[in-house]
């Protein structure tokens, strides 16, 4: 029904000169969408205030309704074009007078938790790309087609939208950031098998991928039919389930636009630097059930960051661990992707980040993941599956082999993982997967490589990309010494 909607806009985005990627069509895309969502619910509450008799209280002032300067309509319901703003004009307006009313709300608004906060933040951080006032308008009555009424318009939306930020993720320049195949998040999910009622956290959350995915597994069976939930059980899932923290801006707007689509008004997702949290202040009560997540890995973080965390390290997926290991409840499960050098590193914070996972959580499973899965990265990866609380007995792994070469064209799919997801309920041995009691693991490195005894493979070749990424990051590090040895000369 609006496929071809979404197809259009591109389109239109394609022609402007200030867009130049998907990154950017992703981002226009959003903010316009999310001004007609908030337009379809004020214009739904309206209505339901008034059939008891109430009177609602608008969020957005009736001069920046978006049938005022977006989508104005004769007495007929048609599209008035003769007091549509266009051009120079509309330009003009959206940067001067709406988006600066729209980031005014994150001081106005009473709490982060709000949907008034949540405008404020997207509209700080977000910036109008189109330098076209024509351009803007024809996109402007594209997305006026699109309705956010029923739960059913919404769903095919959430998809639409995912394939826009999965075309994001191939597209490169930092786009596979923000996105992790979909069909690898939906199996971290199966084995993790979160429940209503419990909450579940990604503290790098990117588009929301893992928590929309989660939403989903608990909102519909697996036949894509709505599952039977009660009205406390729903109310559950729209605000007090999921919630994630985000860095950058982009990734921040992508996550809130698609929780929305996906049914949770006001995502409890936080635009903040998680890894610039002291761990040492967290609190029970600021743990959560379940932690899914797919850290960046790669970076460098600051010395002062490093010292918000025990282990002292610059690589940032393992201060993402960290972080996770103690955001978790005692009970809690955890799945979380990581770069498979992890496992065998032998500096000193891998050995002792190896070691406190292994003491302080039961880690049961290793996925290892062939080199394709994720588009445009050239490490191979692992996803660490544990249970805070009590030590680690044993280990199952299983090496994922789809038989082909993975790629744009021949990306990750279900079926791949099927087995995986299957064997992992009883943790079954097969050519693929094996278990490793951990009285076997040596206390000294904790060497945690994947080594399938079935095949007679000792360590698992590394791809030459992972190789190259390792020596140029080695090389920064160095820089980085040098430089900070020339300052004490």
């Amino acid at each position: 029904m609006f496929e071809q909607i979404f197809k259009n806009i591109d389109d239109v985005l394609w022609k402007e000169a200030g867009c130049s990627s998907e990154l950017d069509y992703t981002e226009q895309t959003s903010w316009l969408l999310f001004l007609k969502y908030l337009d379809d619910l004020e214009g739904q509450r309206a209505i339901e205030a008034e059939l008891v008799g109430k009177k609602y209280s608008f969020i957005i002032d009736e001069k920046h309704h978006w049938s005022r300067w977006a989508a104005p309509k004769k007495a007929d319901g048609s599209f008035d074009h003769d007091s549509a703003l266009t051009g120079e004009d509309l330009i003009d307006y959206v940067n001067r007078e709406l988006f600066p009313y729209l980031r005014g709300f994150k001081q106005r608004a009473a709490s982060p938790d709000t949907i008034e906060y949540k405008i404020g933040e997207i509209f700080g951080e977000i910036k109008n790309r189109f330098q076209s006032g024509y351009t803007l308008r024809d996109a402007l009555e594209l997305v006026d087609q699109l309705h956010f009424g029923s739960q059913a318009e919404k769903h095919e939306l959430s998809h639409l939208y995912e394939a826009k930020i999965k075309n994001m993720g191939n597209a490169g320049r930092n786009g596979g950031e923000y996105y992790t195949p979909r069909p690898l998040i939906r199996a971290m999910i199966k084995v993790i098998k979160p429940t209503i009622g419990e909450t579940i956290y990604d503290g790098a959350c990117g588009s929301a991928g893992f928590l929309c995915e989660s939403h989903d597994y608990l909102r519909y069976d697996p036949d894509g039919n709505n599952a039977s939930l009660t009205t406390s059980q729903l109310n559950a899932l729209r605000t007090s389930t999921f919630y994630g923290k985000e860095k950058k801006s982009l990734a921040y707007v992508i996550a809130i636009m698609n929780m929305i689509l996906h049914g949770i008004d006001a995502p409890n997702v936080l635009h903040t630097n998680t890894l610039a949290e002291n761990l040492s202040d967290v609190q029970e009560k600021d743990r959560y059930d379940i932690i899914l997540a797919n850290p960046p890995f790669g970076g460098k973080e600051r010395k002062e960051i490093q010292q918000n965390f025990p282990i002292k390290t610059g690589e940032t997926a393992f201060l993402f661990l960290q972080h996770f290991i103690k955001y978790l409840k005692a009970g809690g499960r955890a799945a979380v992707v990581i770069k498979n050098t992890f496992l065998s590193n032998s500096d000193n914070a891998s050995r002792a980040l190896r070691q406190e996972l292994l003491q302080s959580c039961n880690l049961y499973t290793i996925l290892d993941c062939p080199g394709g899965t994720f588009q445009g990265a050239g490490v191979k990866t692992v996803v660490l599956f544990f249970e805070k609380g009590s030590p680690t007995r044993r280990i199952w792994y299983y090496q994922l082999n789809p038989g082909r070469t993975l790629g744009k064209t021949t990306p990750l799919n279900d079926d791949d993982l099927s087995e995986f997801v299957e064997l992992q309920a009883t943790f079954a041995d097969s050519e693929k997967s094996w278990t490793v009691e951990a009285d076997r693991i040596d206390q000294d490195s904790f060497d945690l490589s994947v080594k399938n005894p079935n095949n007679g493979e000792e360590v698992s070749l590394r791809d030459p990309l992972e190789i190259l990424a390792e020596i140029e990051a080695l090389d920064a590090e160095s820089a980085e010494v040098l430089a900070e040895i020339r300052g004490m000369l």
